[in-house]
């Protein structure tokens, strides 16, 4: 990957969220649609369907990427993407979460 300078890093709009629902979405093996509280509400489509129980991501406290152009996936507008760490095999995934309490939309930098 190219290096990118710190004027690029500052564009992107990294915040915290807490996962408030998970849902399936009919037809979509390795899609949950999530309702996101990153000090408002925001609907992401998130391809981690294969890696989470939806009940296990309810109350996590992720990363996301809040200044994504939005996309229709599936007839669902994402607004953003919860960033996640995924072996090179891609049989291991895990999302990146906060190890303590900080409020919904702190922003990461």
């Amino acid at each position: 990957m190219p290096n990118i300078s710190i004027d690029d890093f500052k564009k992107m709009d990294l915040r915290v969220g807490e996962i408030k629902e998970a849902e399936d979405i009919p037809g979509a093996d390795k899609l949950f649609k999530l309702l996101v509280d990153i000090g408002e509400p925001r609907s992401l489509v998130a391809g981690i369907k294969p890696y989470y129980l939806k009940e296990a991501l309810i109350g996590k406290k992720v990363i996301v990427l809040a200044n994504l152009e939005p996309r229709s996936i599936k007839g669902i507008e994402s607004r953003g993407m919860v960033l996640a760490a995924v072996s090179e095999d891609r049989l291991k995934l895990t999302i990146l979460t906060v190890d303590s309490d900080i409020p919904n939309g702190t922003k990461v930098s």
